[in-house]
This record gives structure tokens, C-alpha cells and sequence, in this order.
């Protein structure tokens, strides 16, 4: 770990002689270079890391975190391909413990790395200032990230030397800086990039922009699925093709009836191969919770199921890639995204030319009353199949809101969203405990022989699992109850009520 006084970034290729000039009676030593190094940027899809003003850089089996807020931290490990849970105990694990768990740790960038260690002596050769050089190129740019300590009573040569640095550095936030000159065509990934929308733009318009962009999000992680990087790569993918649908469903009257169920039709078709690979993604992901559900004398039919799954897993993500990299799907996909890429390519129905703003309100306002309407039947004894659909329904309230977001008030929107999402968690936890419950019972099926009979191990492991994930459903079911009560409080209906409720609707 290497804390400075002072960081300096700086364009191009930086020699530490350059300081000798303002040192007056002082003098320069330079150390010789350490051989040059390879080294790589790491991060994940959505930089992570860049956002939070940091840069991760793997060399020589080391992992260098630059916090451009004065220090470098190291530790000995590989990243690439890694989870950051997963990195050996350091000081760069635990600077990244905010680091999404499910994103592994991708490269974004190759080069060169140089590291000079330099010092400022006065004339009895006592060091007043240690510094440190670190030289990164790649193929299209130069920076200098520059390190300089304070040595307690030698504040001149300190200031001496961060006077000359400061008018060399760049002027742009440090992570910013060195991805925008090392490596400028690494855009961060959003998996919920901002649509520009005014009061009264045609629907239609509104509804291509959406399709559009969202088309594009999916597309940007059709690598990563293949490529096996993380799961959160199809899950994007899934998300995005669902607001896409989820648009074709919501906007009505914006497309012609033919053109909307032609379209529900193809993107009902991309989803479809996804749903195994993700379903045992989530289980996959979940197995070290099913394991602290069960005693230990019950962990050897569960090792037997989730082996299962994992080979099940490679078989269908193998032939989900092997989709993505064909000819039939690219064509699909470049003819959607073609159709897309005007609002002229498309037929227009009743409600193409109906303004954004007068359209959002009309149909936020009837999926709000209709989550009221359901939420506040649901009781201990409602059946499970109204839960699910009250799922459905705030789901679809949230990507309306989300899509119009940009036409109201951000605040009393994020008044709003907030127990919305909470809801919503509830309703998520409650749906995956009964797919859960119905998949494993699936499973044992499955396993059973001709006679019907499962191995007794693998029998009594799901059994147990049915049954706790049967209690954390009931205990789900209680907090739905308990959380539409604080969504449908006097301030949020009020809120309701005031943005999108108007008699013309």
C-alpha cells in the first residue's frame, strides 16, 4: 500500500527529470526503471470501478487499485474472470467490497506499463520528497499517474514539487482521464440508458425510442452470454427483450393491431431459449442458501442436484450460444433493429399521434388504480395465483413510470418508486419460493425410475427444501400485506393522484 500527500494524472509520457528546474539547491535521483510490465484494465461490464473514480490494474499476477484520492493498494492475485468475493483476503479486496457480487472482473484494456521511483535530496543528501512514476501506454495514448509524499519539515521541496506537477496535470477527473486517453472507445455499459422525451411528442415516437434503444442494450451482451463472463449478461439481455415487450403490450393503440401482434410474436420467440439457461442461473446462484436451509445429514442428495443443474446449465447455455452466433438470429436482429431505426418503418394505430405527456398520464393512472384494486384483496388465504398476478401488475406500473420518468418531477417520483420497489421485492421473493417449489418437485420427477421411485437422498433433500421454501413464501406473503399498506398511504395516493390523474383521462 502506497499512500500520498498529492496524485497527480498526467497526459502523455511523464520523465521525473522534468522536476529538476524549479528544485533550485535541491537535486533530483532518479532509480532506474523497472522493467516494462504487461498490464490490463480491469473492470466490469459497467465499470464499476471507473464510476467510483478508481482504476484496477492487473500486472505480473499483481492486482494494482489506483484510488485517485491519494493511494495505491496492491495485493497478489489474477483478476480476470474473477469475482472480487472470490479474490484471495488483500487490501484491493477489501477497498472493492461495494463491487457488484454477481459482475466478474472483465478486461478493458491492454498495454504497457513503466514504474520510476525518484526523490528529492538536499545538498547533505537527505530526502525531502519520495515520488513514483507510473507510466501506462496503450496502443492510441500516454498518461503518468504521479505519486508524491511528504516528509515531515521539508514542506518547501514538497510545495516546490507539486507546484511544477500541478501545472502539467490534467484537468479532468483521474479514472476519466486515463480511460479517455488509453483507452477512449470503452464507453460504460448502462444497462438503462436515458431516453430524451417532451410533453408532446407523438407516442409512437416515444414507443420507437424505447424499442430502439432497448434492442441495443440487449445486443451489448449478447458476448458476455457467450462468452460465459457473468450470468448478470443474460439477465440484462432478459430485462431488456421484457421492457421491449413490455412496451408492445402497454402502449396500445400506438402500433397497428397486425404490426403489434407480429412484433409480440418475434420477441416472444427471442425470449423463449433463454428462460432454462436463466432459470438454473438463479438456481445456480442460490445454492449455498439452499444448502444453510438443510441439516448436514441432507447436503448429499443436494451435492446430487445441483451437479445435475450445472451439467444441465452447460448443456443449454451451449446451445443458446451457439443461437447468438448464428446467421438466422444476426439477420433477425439486424431486421429489428433496422425497422426500429425510423418511425416511418412502422404502421401506426389510434393512439400513434396522442402526446407523451397526456398519454402517460392516462396510462399510469389505470395501472395504478388496477396494482390498488387487486393489492388490497390480497389476505393470508388469497391464492397464490393473485399474488402472481399482482406481480405482473406492478411490474408493468413501474416500467410505465420508469419509460415517462423523464416528463415529471423527479422528486415526487422517487417518493413514489421507493415503496413501489419494495413491494415489488416482496412480490419477487413470493414468486421465485413457489417456482422454486414446483421446479424441484419437477426435478425429483424427473429423477424418479420406472416404478416411480426417486433416490431416497435426493428425495428427502428436496423434500426438506420444499417445505422451508414453502415457510419463506407464507412469511413473503405477510410482507406484501404489510408493504401496499405503506404504498397505498395518504401521501403516495395523494402523489398519485395530483401527477397523473386529470379529467380529460
Amino acid at each position: 500500500m502506497t499512500r500520498a500527500d498529492a496524485l497527480f494524472v498526467i497526459h502523455g509520457g511523464f520523465e521525473p527529470s522534468l522536476l529538476a528546474k524549479p528544485l533550485k539547491k535541491l537535486c533530483l535521483r532518479v532509480e532506474p526503471a523497472k522493467a516494462a510490465q504487461k498490464f490490463q484494465i480491469l473492470d466490469c461490464f459497467d465499470q464499476s470501478i471507473r464510476m467510483s473514480g478508481d482504476a484496477l490494474v492487473e500486472t505480473s499476477g499483481s492486482l494494482l487499485l489506483f484510488q485517485f484520492s491519494g493511494e495505491v493498494l496492491a495485493q497478489n492475485a489474477r483478476g480476470n474472470g474473477a469475482f472480487v468475493q472470490d479474490l484471495p483476503d488483500g487490501a484491493v479486496k477489501s477497498a472493492l467490497q461495494g463491487f457488484p457480487k454477481l459482475r466478474a472482473l472483465t478486461s478493458i484494456g491492454t498495454g504497457t506499463l513503466r514504474v520510476h521511483e525518484f526523490s528529492v535530496l538536499d545538498g547533505l543528501q537527505k530526502t525531502q520528497v519520495r515520488g513514483c512514476v507510473y507510466a501506462l501506454d496503450s496502443e492510441v495514448g500516454k498518461i503518468s499517474i504521479v505519486f508524491v509524499q511528504r516528509l515531515k519539515g521539508y514542506d518547501s521541496a514538497f510545495s516546490a514539487v507539486c507546484t511544477r506537477l500541478k501545472g502539467l496535470a490534467a484537468k479532468t477527473n483521474g479514472a476519466d482521464a486515463l480511460f479517455g486517453t488509453l483507452f477512449p472507445d470503452a464507453v460504460p455499459y448502462r444497462a438503462k440508458p436515458d431516453i430524451t422525451l417532451s410533453k408532446e411528442e407523438p407516442s409512437i415516437e416515444v414507443a420507437t425510442d424505447i424499442i430502439r434503444t432497448f434492442l441495443a442494450v440487449a445486443r451489448q451482451n449478447e458476448a458476455g452470454v457467450i462468452a460465459d463472463i457473468d450470468t448478470e449478461y443474460l439477465h440484462d439481455y432478459r430485462v431488456s427483450l421484457r421492457r421491449v415487450r413490455s412496451v408492445l403490450s402497454l402502449f396500445k393503440g400506438v402500433f397497428s393491431t397486425e404490426q403489434t401482434i407480429e412484433l409480440k410474436h418475434a420477441f416472444s420467440e427471442l425470449m423463449a431459449p433463454t428462460g432454462r439457461v436463466r432459470d438454473l442461473d438463479v438456481y445456480l446462484l442460490d445454492k449455498d442458501r439452499y444448502f444453510k436451509l438443510l441439516p448436514s445429514d441432507l447436503y448429499l442428495g443436494t451435492e446430487a442436484m445441483f451437479a445435475q443443474f450445472e451439467k444441465e446449465r452447460l448443456q443449454a447455455l451451449g446451445t443458446l450460444s451457439r443461437r447468438f452466433k448464428s446467421a438466422e438470429y444476426d439477420r433477425q436482429l439486424n431486421d429489428l433493429t433496422a425497422l426500429f431505426s425510423d418511425v416511418g418503418n412502422l404502421e401506426p394505430g389510434p393512439n400513434a399521434s396522442r402526446g407523451a405527456y397526456g398519454y402517460a398520464c392516462a396510462l399510469i393512472w389505470k395501472r395504478y388504480r388496477k396494482v390498488c384494486k387487486l393489492a388490497r384483496q390480497i389476505t393470508p388465504e388469497t391464492p397464490d395465483e393473485l399474488v402472481h398476478d399482482l406481480r405482473i401488475d406492478c411490474k408493468k406500473l413501474r416500467y410505465l413510470m420508469e419509460f415517462f420518468g423523464p416528463l415529471f418531477d423527479a422528486g415526487d417520483f422517487k417518493t413514489i418508486i421507493k415503496p413501489l420497489k419494495k413491494l415489488q421485492d416482496n412480490l419477487g421473493l413470493f414468486n421465485d419460493c413457489s417456482v422454486q417449489q414446483e421446479a424441484l418437485l419437477e426435478f425429483v420427477a424427473l429423477q424418479s425410475n420406472s416404478q416411480n421411485r426417486a433416490n431416497a437422498q435426493l428425495a428427502m433433500s428436496v423434500g426438506g427444501l420444499v417445505a422451508m421454501l414453502y415457510r419463506r413464501q407464507k412469511s413473503e406473503r405477510a410482507r406484501v400485506i404489510a408493504n401496499f399498506q405503506h404504498f397505498d398511504s395518504p401521501n403516495i395516493r395523494h402523489l398519485f393522484r395530483s401527477l397523473f390523474h386529470h379529467k380529460e383521462d
